[in-house]
């Protein structure tokens, strides 16, 4: 699949504080986590149509298609991507890559072993090389290359522009061994995650010096040690072509070379009937023409039953004759072009039909999720209620049927930011949030001040005790982003009767005395995080003239909720009810990570913005209120839902509408900006320019390094802007990053996964990330290609790579040349 969404160069730039792809989206119950002893839950397996390497065939090419060409060969660079990695990993060593399992295991291609052999006084690993491994000039990989990408990647020498330093920075010391293909790390702070260092790694012409570094590796690398080299770069053609590698000591290369073409992804269905690629990661609608395909093969010559002119019934196609047959000559003559030109749609559909027998779709689960992200820095869900809210508004079961259920996989929400199904580190940790729930969705709303009569409200100073609400009171009103380009939809809350509102607040005296115990013994330990940066200044730039483009209000149409009566009053929710709810949510994230009490102190949120989102064009505080949207201080509750617009995004803007429709039911308004894929991460979710969006992040073997990042608490910067590093959510506690540092420097495998579910459980507490579901990956594939498709977690074996027994001659992408 295309990737929209997902944070660009995250497949290396994980470990980095670094910018994000356009590309997949993209980006996310009183449980809690498993315990160690239990079973791991098993992720879907890998489709490659997997072969004896005797039964494939020796030659031949295959074509790739790729988003791009890459922006650079040096995969510790800024802006290297998704196609830096795939290139790079059939060019140079990756000492761990990933298995089936999502575990890092070692390659002996390149090492004989590798290991912890001191812990005290310091942690030292000893790497013992292959004696064969040698770069394509000949000479042997060795101590010198470790040294030199150490010495590049420590983040001493700024003259080295380097995108991430993660673990090279707890290396105190690099030592030949015995011998230069023994290499001795000495680190200065232990370092669980230590095999995720030198991989790839780079030879020392490229890493030696500031000027290679930044420049040598960007365009070519001459010097590589995999089984293919480099043979050329044509940006005309948009190809990168590899070629055999004639001095890999491993299992020698299946394929004579292999081609990384440049495709769009709204081209690969036209890239695969020409025959210009042989795989290609595909969206459903192409999975889907695929399918059809294959199953029309026995059709006999009969005409197709989808594709254009299929849905034309005898009637419309007898009258369309009639009329292209008519006395009225101008009408006929418009006709029979319209007939020609449908005859011509038709004759192509099904020529491309024809062509897409030759490929099968090999489907698996990527390593990587989609979240809905929650902007915490200011705005309504800068209080930590209004975000709980949101999520316990949401039905994840079923946005994740939305996506992964026509595609015949396995559609279960995610339970983990950290880890993925699968993996040994996985454990359900969403029951720090609590599962789905709207009567407690709303009661969070009512103690955070939003109420049903609160868009009519005159604003007034009152202080709730959160300390969202006091922030708010220094925050001005927020504007909306209106880039050029955009299309907006804003939705009220549903209807909701307040009878009915009234009765599920009712609390017996019993349970509101609990209540407000559990309230109390909460609040003891509680204190205040450092006030956020105000960002009002950066929505400022907002165009008029794209607020009106597509914008669509509730209530200022004919429909009859438009003309329904004002509600008044406030919430029928009462505080003490809203304090049990609270209280038992802290109880319960206290019981999942094994503690007394409540909640730590620092993972309290600072507050934001008491109102909400109001641009121009904001429907009047009483069509919002009749339909049942919740308000406060005459502002009405909605939130800007940004989404990517294109054509390989509708997965995304299917569950965006459904993530409203879910909202609405509790209160929420949502106002649906579609901005271009270009600018959707750029201009929107690295700048803080949105409310809510989905996103894709990917999962490595190393979450206490990659996953820091990510979560880590934002700090605010000397010009009074915020340093979020991947934190595009702008929520985080100092709590959360002393796990995540204590997991990166335990060198027991077990205490660092403990801690890593620990450090889930309170990001699923702070509500600033939802999982939502595992990204499908669709690939399609010359039926005859062996040992590629959809990969899973592992990491390609590309010298295994090639067409089944001797029919490599026969491949669509052979034929056509």
């Amino acid at each position: 699949m295309s990737h929209v969404g997902v944070p660009r160069g995250t497949v290396r730039k994980r470990r980095t504080l670094a910018l994000l792809t356009t590309g997949v989206l993209t980006i996310p119950v009183l449980a809690g986590c498993s315990s160690g002893d239990e079973e791991t839950p098993r992720g879907v397996a890998q489709d490659i149509a997997p072969t004896a390497r005797q039964a494939v065939a020796d030659g031949s090419t295959v074509n790739w298609a790729i988003d791009a060409l890459p922006a650079t060969f040096n995969a510790f660079q800024a802006d290297a991507d998704s196609a830096t990695a795939r290139v790079t990993e059939a060019l140079l060593p990756t000492l761990f890559p990933m298995d089936k399992a999502g575990q890092p295991r070692l390659n002996p291609d390149y090492l004989e072993s590798a290991k912890v052999i001191e812990r005290e006084p310091k942690q030292v690993v000893l790497y013992k090389l292959n004696q064969q491994a040698v770069w394509s000039d000949g000479r042997e990989i060795g101590a010198p290359d470790f040294v030199a990408q150490w010495r590049a990647l420590r983040g001493k020498d700024s003259a080295f522009w380097t995108a991430r330093n993660s673990g090279y920075e707890r290396i105190e010391k690099i030592e030949r061994g015995a011998d230069d293909l023994q290499v001795r790390v000495t680190f200065s702070k232990p370092y669980g995650d230590w095999r995720s260092l030198f991989s790839p790694l780079y030879p020392k012409e490229i890493t030696g010096s500031p000027e290679t570094f930044n420049d040598g590796a960007r365009t070519t690398l001459k010097n590589t040690a995999g089984p293919f080299v480099l043979r050329g770069v044509s940006k005309a053609d948009g190809t990168v072509t590899l070629a055999r590698n004639p001095r890999w000591w491993g299992d020698k290369a299946k394929l004579d070379t292999l081609v990384f073409r440049a495709v769009a992804p709204k081209d690969r269905t036209k890239a695969l009937t020409d025959g210009t690629v042989d795989v290609a990661d595909i969206d459903p609608s192409t999975a889907d023409r695929i399918t059809l395909a294959r199953r029309d093969r026995g059709g006999n010559g009969q005409p197709l039953t989808h594709g254009p002119g299929a849905d034309v019934s005898p009637a419309a196609a007898l009258y369309s004759y009639a009329v292209a047959h008519g006395s009225d000559e101008k009408a006929a003559e418009a006709e029979q072009a319209a007939r020609a030109k449908s005859r011509k749609a038709v004759l192509a559909y099904a020529a491309e039909q024809k062509a897409l027998r030759d490929f099968a779709v090999r489907k698996s689960l990527e390593p990587a999720y989609t979240q809905l992200a929650l902007n915490g820095e200011s705005g309504p869900l800068a209080d930590d209620r209004v975000r709980r809210a949101v999520a316990r508004a949401l039905d994840r079961e079923e946005l994740a049927r939305t996506v992964l259920g026509p595609l015949g996989l396995p559609a279960k929400p995610l339970g983990s930011h950290l880890a993925l199904a699968g993996q040994p580190g996985y454990a359900d940790g969403s029951g720090a949030l609590g599962e789905q729930n709207e009567k407690e969705a709303r009661a969070l709303l009512a103690d955070a001040g939003w109420t049903r009569g609160g868009a009519l409200q005159q604003p007034k100073d009152t202080k709730a005790g959160s300390e969202a609400e006091k922030k708010g009171e220094e925050e001005g009103e927020e504007g909306a982003d209106a880039d050029t380009g955009e299309e907006k939809k804003t939705t009220g809350g549903a209807e909701k009767e307040e009878s009915a509102e009234k009765k599920d607040a009712e609390r017996t005296d019993k349970d509101a005395e609990k209540a407000d115990k559990d309230a109390d013994k909460a609040d003891e330990g509680a204190e205040k995080d450092e006030g956020k940066a105000d960002k009002a200044s950066r929505d400022e730039e907002d165009s008029a003239a794209s607020r009106d483009e597509g914008l669509y209000i509730v209530g200022e149409d004919d429909k009859p909720a438009a003309h329904a009566l004002a509600a008044t009053g406030t919430s029928a929710v009462p505080a003490r009810h809203a304090a049990f709810q609270s209280a038992a949510l802290l109880r319960q994230a206290a019981a999942v990570l094994g503690e007394d009490g409540a909640v730590a102190a620092q993972d309290k949120q600072p507050g934001g913005a008491a109102g909400a989102y109001a641009p121009a064009g904001t429907p009047a505080p009483a069509p919002a209120a009749a339909k049942g949207q919740l308000g406060k201080d005459g502002k009405a509750l909605t939130l800007r839902f940004v989404l990517p617009s294109g054509p390989g995004s509708q997965s995304l803007r299917t569950v965006g509408d459904k993530i409203a429709a879910m909202l609405e039911k509790i209160g929420i308004g949502t106002e649906i900006t579609k901005v271009p894929d270009e600018s959707y991460f750029k201009d929107h979710i690295a700048s803080g320019v949105y409310d809510l969006a989905l996103y894709s992040w990917p999962v490595s073997a190393y979450p206490a390094t990659d996953g820091r990042p990510i979560y880590a608490k934002p700090e605010p910067a000397t010009d009074g802007s915020l340093l979020v590093e991947q934190n595009y959510t702008r929520v985080g506690t100092d709590h959360i990053d002393q796990l995540f540092d204590r997991a990166a420097g335990e060198l027991d495998e077990k205490a660092a996964r403990d801690l890593m579910k620990q450090a889930d459980a309170r990001i699923w507490a702070a509500a600033g990330s939802i999982p939502l579901y595992q990204r499908p990956q669709l690939v399609a594939v010359d039926k005859k290609l062996a040992n590629v498709g959809a990969f899973g977690f592992a990491a390609p074996r590309y010298q295994d790579i090639g067409f089944k027994n001797r029919q490599a001659a026969g491949s669509s992408a052979d034929r056509k040349k």
